[in-house]
């Protein structure tokens, strides 16, 4: 019985050690899905060799949680073997086959139970709300919700662009074709050498093999990305679907006040 309690809270501490390392690195700006993956890939030790890891590697911060992972993930996972064996072989082999029921039984359930506080959003929304408090009090971590800040929901996203030999983009100035007539932001670009240009200017033109760093509409990239050398009629449509879709965004967020309105009549006769 014990071991049994011993080895679910481990597991417990395993799921809310994970949840705050990813929590964490996503505060760092990595995105949900990128977070939650390199957290559970570096308590487990799977260690993918992936681009994402790589960010992680040679980010500072990233990489001091990565490696606290990694040191608990070991300590956790050599305890949670050891108490899954004492479970069941510290009776010596009594072989009393209702003991060995209840314990796996008891194991299950408390394995299924566990499961489902890990997959609960209600659970996430109120953990993440008191990891994100822990790490702001007791942390120097620049805790910021970036996802929250730039609005990554519904069809906005951040993403990295290749810029593709002969297309729009290639060896022209950013300044000239004006991708935010479009609603697409250049954040950053990173050239075929490896080097980093935040923020970049009007009369940066970036050439194939570099990459952008972009934030738009989801549908407003994919077209920017197909988009052929010379096309300045898919420019002149994506400029125009853009004023149609920041008129639409406009009216939700204030809607008109026409109704409030009142015409004169002409009360004179």
């Amino acid at each position: 019985m014990t071991a049994i309690l011993s080895l679910l809270l481990v597991v417990t501490l395993s799921i809310l050690v994970t949840r705050i390392a990813a929590i964490a690195l996503r505060h760092t700006g990595l995105s949900r899905q990128t977070a939650r993956f390199q957290a559970r890939s570096a308590f487990s030790g799977a260690g993918f060799t992936t681009s994402e890891s790589e960010k992680v590697v040679n980010h500072p911060v990233r990489r001091r949680i990565v490696l606290t992972l990694m040191l608990l993930g070991n300590a956790g996972i050599v305890t949670a073997v050891s108490s899954l064996i004492l479970a069941f072989v510290a009776d010596g082999g009594s072989g009393d086959g209702f003991a060995l029921v209840y314990k796996i039984l008891l194991l299950v359930s408390g394995l299924v139970a566990l499961w489902g506080v890990a997959t609960s959003r209600w659970a996430d929304r109120v953990l993440s709300r008191l990891i994100e408090r822990a790490l702001q009090r007791f942390t120097h971590l620049d805790v910021s919700d970036y996802e929250g800040l730039l609005h990554l929901a519904g069809d906005y996203r951040i993403v990295e662009m290749a810029v593709e030999p002969n297309g729009w983009i290639d060896g022209q100035a950013l300044g000239e074709l004006r991708p935010a007539d479009e609603g697409i932001l250049v954040l950053a670009m990173v050239t075929a050498d490896g080097d980093w240009i935040g923020t970049p200017a009007g009369d940066t033109r970036p050439r194939s093999g570099d990459t952008l760093i972009v934030y738009g509409r989801s549908s407003a990239i994919q077209g920017l990305t197909t988009r052929r050398a010379g096309d300045e009629r898919g420019h002149a449509e994506a400029v125009a679907d853009q004023g149609l879709v920041a008129d639409t965004e406009r009216k939700r967020a204030r809607p008109s006040a026409s109704g409030s309105e009142t015409t004169d009549g002409g009360g004179g006769a």
